[in-house]
C-alpha cells in the first residue's frame, strides 16, 4: 500500500534523487543537507519495508475463517 501522493509521484532511483540533492539550484548547508538525504533515505527504506509486508502478506494462504466463540 502506498502512502498519500507516493502513486503521484514519479519513481526516481535513490542515486539519481541523491544527485539532484546535491546538485540542486540551491546551496544547502551540511546540517540541512544531511537532513534532507536523511529524510529521502528513511522515506525510501520506509516504502520498501511496507512493500516487503504486502509481498509477504499476499502469500499466506487464506483458509476458510475460524470462529473463536466455540
Amino acid at each position: 500500500m502506498t502512502q498519500p501522493g507516493e502513486a503521484a509521484r514519479p519513481h526516481i532511483p535513490l542515486q539519481d534523487r541523491l544527485r539532484q540533492l546535491l546538485d540542486g539550484p540551491a546551496a544547502l548547508d551540511k546540517r540541512a543537507l544531511l537532513g534532507t538525504l536523511y529524510a529521502e533515505v528513511s522515506r525510501r527504506e520506509t516504502l520498501a519495508y511496507a512493500a516487503g509486508w504486502n509481498d509477504a502478506l499476499a502469500t499466506v494462504p487464506r483458509g476458510p475463517r475460524r470462529d473463536t466463540d466455540a
